[in-house]
C-alpha cells in the first residue's frame, strides 16, 4: 500500500476519532465520572445537562459525585432537590423516598422543603403502578393499597402543611384520584366476600366505604351490597333502611332494582 492511501486512511480514522469526541465527550467517553478531577460548578452543569436531556442515570452520577464532595457548598441542596426527582425518574422510589425524608430534616425551613413533601407522595403514588398490572391490563384498584394509602397521605401532609405551595392543586387532585382507587378496592374485596356467601364480613367492608369514603363512586355499589346483605341475612328493618338511603342519594340506580329484585331461595 502507497504511503498516500495509508494518510489517507490515517486521515479518515482522525476524522472519525474527532466525530466521537464530538458526540459523546472525551472525558465522558473514556472515563468514569468517578475519576474525573471536575469542579463543584462543572460537576453541577453536567449533572443538569443530563437531567434535561432524560438521562437520568448520568445525572444520579453526578449528583451524587457532587453530593460527596461538595456536601455543603453552593449547589449542594439544590442538588439534593434534583437527585429526588433523577432518582424517582431512574426507578430508585425507595433512594428518592429516603433523600426526600433526609432533606426535610436537614432543611425544615428551606424556601423549596415543600417540593420534598411532594416528591414523597408522587413516589408512592407511581410505585402503585406496576409491570404486572401493565402486562395483564389488571385494574390498580385490585390489588393492595398500602403504597396507595402512603401516597395518600404524603399529600395529605404536603395540603395541610404548605396550602400556598404550588404543588398543593397537584397533590389534592391526585388524592382525589388516591381515595377513589382506595373506595374502588374496598368494593372489591366486598364483593369478593359476597361471592362466597361471607355475609358479615362483606357488612364490615361496605360500611368501610360509606363511613371513609363518602362521594366516592364506589358509595352507591357499596350501599347496593349492603341493602342485599342485610336482606339475606333477614335482617329487614337494615335491609330497608338501606335501600331507602339508597334511593334518596342515587335515585335511578340500577342496584335499587337488584336489591328489590332478590328473591331468598
Amino acid at each position: 500500500m502507497s504511503i498516500i492511501v495509508k494518510k489517507i486512511l490515517t486521515m479518515k480514522q482522525f476524522i472519525l476519532y474527532l466525530l466521537l469526541l464530538n458526540l459523546f465527550g472525551c472525558t465522558q467517553f473514556f472515563t468514569d465520572p468517578k475519576d474525573l478531577n471536575w469542579s463543584e460548578e462543572r460537576l453541577y452543569a453536567e449533572a443538569k445537562k443530563s437531567f434535561k436531556v432524560g438521562d437520568y442515570e448520568m445525572a444520579v452520577k453526578y449528583y451524587e459525585i457532587l453530593e460527596t464532595r461538595y456536601p455543603f457548598e453552593k449547589y449542594a441542596q439544590q442538588s439534593q432537590l434534583d437527585l429526588m426527582y433523577a432518582y424517582y425518574r431512574h426507578d430508585e422510589p425507595e433512594l428518592a423516598d429516603e433523600k426526600a425524608n433526609r432533606f426535610i430534616k436537614l432543611y425544615p425551613r428551606h424556601p423549596h422543603v415543600d417540593y420534598a413533601y411532594y416528591m414523597k407522595g408522587l413516589v408512592y403514588f407511581d410505585t402503585n403502578a406496576s409491570i404486572l398490572i401493565n402486562l395483564f391490563s389488571l385494574d390498580r384498584s385490585q390489588r393492595d393499597q398500602g403504597t396507595a394509602t402512603q401516597s395518600f397521605l404524603n399529600f395529605a401532609n404536603l395540603v395541610n402543611r404548605f396550602p400556598n405551595s404550588k404543588y398543593t392543586k397537584d397533590a389534592r387532585q391526585r388524592m382525589i384520584y388516591l381515595r377513589n382507587m382506595l373506595a374502588t378496592y374496598e368494593l372489591h374485596v366486598a364483593q369478593f366476600y359476597m361471592q362466597r356467601n361471607a355475609y358479615v364480613a362483606a357488612i364490615n367492608r361496605a360500611k368501610t366505604i360509606i363511613e371513609l369514603y363518602q362521594q366516592t363512586p364506589a358509595v352507591r355499589e357499596a350501599l347496593v351490597i349492603l341493602a342485599k346483605a342485610y336482606k339475606i341475612m333477614e335482617l329487614n328493618d337494615l335491609a330497608t333502611t338501606t335501600l331507602k338511603v339508597l334511593k334518596l342519594n342515587y335515585p335511578g340506580y340500577k342496584g335499587i332494582q337488584e336489591v328489590e329484585n332478590l328473591v331468598l331461595k
